[in-house]
């Protein structure tokens, strides 16, 4: 089962590359059932998180704890890539571990640790970085909590620190990490290179400055909780911008939209392509 839903995700991925100078949508009808949800989640949460250092940053007697993963054979003098990586709101908290969730580990992989040379740095926070307003229309909207900044802030001091390749500077998340990624981006576009929001509720306060930038939308059609029409939306708002990829999973709820992202190379292989 696991074999065929790489193999379905790959032929899809190959469409999208192939279609990578157009504006793309894409739609699978892969299925996950109860033994696959468990066997994959299973292989990440066996991945040790001995990789991630533990680091806070703190500024006016506010502090972020996050936790930072190096390149393989990481070398000073070289500059690579960065990855902000953030937590659905589950993983709410100020331990330093529980935003260590199924996405993020991804980066542990591995196949991608040794293929993928970049920092990750994944931050948690003690509150909704991302919360949900209605809009007339009843549709929901994204909006950052007021410490979003802080984000900015570690951003900053990092590359002042470290060795860091400014065109190649991403973000990606999953449910309320997808929301709060957006925000971001909308409040400082032009510090990133690309985004990858997956079961998002969509930030448009600054969609102008998007339609520029690379964009790829994942969401299961059967979403529940974050609905699948924010994406769509989102995607309808970004045309004429031809590095957006947007790609439904049929078949999918917000409790599983993750599982076929999560043995695959895809999203690495996507993200590491884009450049301001």
């Amino acid at each position: 089962m696991l074999k065929k839903i790489k193999a379905l995700f790959f032929i899809n991925f190959a469409l999208i590359a192939f279609g990578v100078n157009a504006q793309t949508r894409f739609s699978d009808s892969t299925k996950v059932d109860s033994l696959t949800f468990v066997r994959t989640r299973d292989i990440i949460n066996k991945l040790s998180h001995d990789l991630f250092e533990k680091h806070t940053y703190t500024k006016d007697e506010k502090s972020l704890p996050y936790r930072l993963l190096k390149p393989k054979n990481y070398d000073s003098t070289k500059s690579y890539p960065v990855i902000i990586a953030f937590h659905n709101s589950s993983r709410i908290g100020n331990d330093n571990e529980k935003q260590l969730e199924h996405l993020s580990k991804i980066w542990i992989r591995e196949d991608v640790y040794d293929r993928y040379s970049a920092y990750v740095i994944v931050p948690q926070f003690k509150e909704r970085s991302s919360t949900y307003l209605k809009a007339d229309d009843g549709s929901l909207r994204s909006v950052p909590f007021n410490d979003i900044h802080m984000v900015l802030n570690l951003l900053d001091d990092f590359q002042r620190r470290y060795n860091v390749d400014k065109s190649r500077i991403y973000l990606i998340g999953y449910s309320m990490g997808g929301s709060t990624a957006q925000n971001i981006l909308n409040l400082a576009p032009d510090k990133f290179a690309a985004i990858v929001s997956v079961a998002a509720v969509p930030d448009f306060s600054n969609i102008h400055s998007l339609k520029r930038k690379s964009v790829f939308l994942i969401h299961g059609k059967m979403d529940a909780v974050n609905p699948y029409e924010g994406s769509e939306e989102l995607f309808q708002k970004l045309k004429g911008n031809k590095n957006v990829v947007f790609k439904t999973f049929t078949e999918l709820n917000h409790d599983n939209i993750t599982i076929p992202l999560l043995l695959d190379n895809k999203i690495p292989h996507w993200l590491f392509k884009q450049k301001k």
